[in-house]
């Protein structure tokens, strides 16, 4: 097995490819060692102590490494330990399956105005097919969190989360595409 290693916008944030499937759907980020109770691969990353944060994308895993810390040593100690997770076949969360883990948001949706139900569609739309799939090959995830008075409200994860271009991404790339598509945005701010 070849686990290929890529940049992100994030200095601080490296994306593994390990050349097949991470997760089936969604993505699972992890910002401390309790969160990453759930995951004995993400339990092991942070065991570490220069792991800050993991995320699981569908082909992809990002770690954020603490400040200070030298990505040429950490580097090969993470792709060793995702070679032993992933040649050994271990459950990527603990128990059984992922079914019984609940994930508990750590954004709350903002809500919707019933009466924007056609905009809301139009924007999530415009983020699902979009903007997730570019946000996802920088090693990051974005979640639609609300719409109101035109305002759409988004949370950046993983590589996204903290990255030094993430406010660039969220004014000059989402928010010119979605005002372009969908007039009733006016602005889009990170929620």
């Amino acid at each position: 097995m070849f686990i290929e290693t890529e940049t992100t916008p994030n200095p601080a944030t490296l994306k593994f490819l390990p050349g097949e499937q991470v997760m089936v759907s969604g993505t699972r980020e992890f910002r401390n060692e309790d969160e990453a109770e759930a995951s004995p691969l993400a339990a092991a990353l942070f065991a570490h102590g220069d792991v800050t944060g993991v995320l699981f994308g569908r082909d992809f895993i990002s770690v954020t490494a603490a400040p200070g810390v030298d990505w040429s040593a950490l580097k090969p100690q993470v792709v060793a330990m995702l070679l032993d997770h992933f040649v050994s076949g271990a459950p990527l969360f603990a128990g059984p399956d992922a079914s019984g883990i609940v994930v508990p948001s750590e954004d709350e949706d903002l809500g919707d105005d019933p009466a924007d139900a056609d905009v809301v569609a139009q924007i999530v739309e415009l983020i699902e097919t979009r903007v997730r799939p570019a946000v996802a090959n920088d090693g990051g995830d974005i979640v639609y969190r609300g719409f109101r008075g035109g305002v759409v409200y988004l949370a950046m994860r993983g590589a996204c989360a903290g990255c030094p271009s993430s406010t660039a991404t969220l004014k000059n790339g989402i928010e010119t595409l979605l005002k372009h598509y969908v007039p009733e945005v006016t602005e889009v701010r990170a929620a």
